[in-house]
């Protein structure tokens, strides 16, 4: 048998997360397919999240995630989506969502597949301590400390200037590739106080924490670094969206408006697949407006004048129209005022 959900969420970082959490307390039955992994799954630390301390490594925050959004009634499958297809359902257009040994029919689709950073080569430190690939969420992790930038192109550069925002000593790695920045771009780096190395990387050094302290070139010379950042580009998860007609924007991401809905209709897409800041708080923040956005797009009242003419006023035996299944996760969950939060309050004459 396969399961028929009104919203089906494909991605489970912060953005699909979100939007699943928005659609079920909406009232609408949800579904998150998740491959697992991603960018917040590798923070050994999160940072920026208010309300989130530091020492909350991603799997810990994606976790605590995972079981609030299912609290509230939406199924989780961990699997990996190969497919999804237009199809027509009981309620109009909708999807037919293959993943592995999970199916499912959907009147909507979340993509929030995120995108995958472009690695470079060893030898490199571990990620989160001393390779880093967001600038906003770890420079200030590397005030007045000793930094890198891996790249040739102009991003690298840049990167590498705004960094003397935080620390004076700054390099940028090139590890024995050619330069492809601008003319414009070299000229801007040649005013500021940065070190191009040109020469390969062939070892490094780490402290008994594991942090990264310093990296060995070919030509025998060692530079200390606490850290820094590899600019080479990311790679979008874009092939089910291509697969259902959506419209990219030129730098790859794709096209969506306010409220993540695509250029195709019952398709969202959110986070790191769509343009803006790649950070937790802000893929939260499109995760909300686009739950909000199904909300809108799929919600049964008010039933305007054409479906009153065809359908008749709505009756009491037609409301609520949050489906059996949800209604009971709700009046039993803690944030219900009927749920065991109530239950077990207790009054005291002392």
């Amino acid at each position: 048998m396969t399961d028929h959900y009104q919203v089906t969420v494909v991605g489970g970082g912060p953005a699909g997360l979100t939007a699943a959490l928005y659609t079920t307390r909406l009232g609408h039955d949800t579904a998150v397919i998740n491959r697992g992994g991603g960018r917040a799954a590798m923070m050994l630390d999160t940072h920026n999240v208010i309300g989130v301390t530091e020492e909350t490594s991603g799997n810990e925050f994606l976790a605590t995630a995972t079981e609030q959004v299912q609290s509230y009634g939406a199924d989780y499958f961990q699997d990996y989506v190969t497919e999804i297809e237009p199809i027509e359902t009981a309620n109009g257009d909708g999807f037919h969502v293959t993943a592995g040994n999970v199916e499912v029919t959907t009147d909507h689709v979340v993509l929030a597949a995120g995108f995958s950073d472009a690695r470079p080569d060893p030898p490199l430190p571990r990620t989160g301590k001393g390779l880093h690939y967001c600038l906003h969420c770890d420079a200030y992790m590397f005030v007045d400390e000793p930094v890198y930038v891996m790249g040739t192109g102009d991003s690298a550069a840049y990167v590498a200037m705004i960094m003397l925002n935080f620390t004076p000593d700054v390099d940028v790695l090139t590890r024995g590739n050619e330069i492809e920045w601008s003319d414009e771009t070299a000229e801007l780096l040649e005013n500021h106080p940065i070190d191009v190395v040109r020469e390969e990387i062939v070892g490094m050094e780490k402290d008994d924490d594991g942090w990264l302290s310093a990296f060995e070139f070919e030509d025998g010379t060692v530079r200390e670094y606490r850290g820094g950042f590899p600019m080479y580009g990311s790679n979008y998860n874009t092939d089910l969206a291509e697969s259902l007609g959506v419209e990219l924007n030129d730098d790859g991401t794709i096209a969506v408006d306010d409220h993540g809905r695509t250029t195709v209709d019952g398709v969202y897409a959110v986070g790191d697949v769509t343009p803006g800041h790649n950070q937790i708080p802000t893929a939260m923040g499109e995760g909300a407006r686009c739950g909000i956005g199904n909300h809108y797009d799929l919600r049964a009242f008010p039933r305007d004048l054409d479906a009153i003419e065809d359908l008749g006023p709505v009756t009491e035996a037609d409301v609520p129209a949050i489906s059996q299944r949800l209604l009971r996760h709700a009046v039993t969950h803690e944030g219900h005022p009927g749920g065991p939060r109530e239950e077990q309050s207790v009054t005291s004459d002392d």
